[in-house]
């Protein structure tokens, strides 16, 4: 089933579009490898803040309000960029695995992220509380940092991996 789903989607005229004009696949990567620098950078500036590690002169909720924005705004771009990319070449994506547990990662990352969001404007003292909301925002980072950097290794991989036949 989705070796017909590759075969028609890379038959559309979108996707020949793509595969056919030079420059879309290298400026299309360059802008989701733009967007995945902003927001690894932002969840790692958050997460230290989570662990203990950094910016303690700024509450958690502070760090919310700073960096989810450019965390959501580089996730939309990023899933704008990561559709012409399938559609462009759909096998090099949807039938490699590197791919595949990419999408799960994300779909944890996003979770997480929309939790932690969730709870800090619910709740803007829950993370800066006692110390077993310390644990919990120390597990948060953890899960959080892993997530992200899994989704980033993975779409490295995607490169190396070939789908099976």
């Amino acid at each position: 089933m989705l070796v017909s789903l590759c075969k028609w989607l890379e038959s559309t005229a979108l996707s020949q579009m793509i595969q056919n004009i030079d420059w879309v696949i290298p400026l299309v990567q360059v802008i989701h490898i733009l967007c995945l620098a902003i927001v690894l950078s932002s969840v790692a500036l958050m997460d230290l803040r989570l662990m203990g590690l950094g910016g303690r002169r700024v509450s958690i909720a502070g760090m919310a309000q700073r960096f989810l924005p450019w965390i959501w705004c580089a996730v939309v771009v990023m899933a704008i960029t990561g559709a012409i990319l399938i559609i462009g070449e759909p096998p090099r994506s949807l039938r490699n695995i590197a791919f595949q547990i990419k999408m799960v990662l994300l779909l944890g990352a996003l979770m997480v992220t929309f939790f932690f969001q969730r709870t800090v404007r619910s709740n803007a003292q829950y993370w800066d509380q006692s110390p077993a909301h310390q644990t919990s925002a120390r597990l948060t980072a953890v899960v959080s940092m892993s997530l992200w950097f899994g989704i980033a290794v993975c779409g490295r991989l995607i490169a190396y991996m070939t789908p099976d036949p």
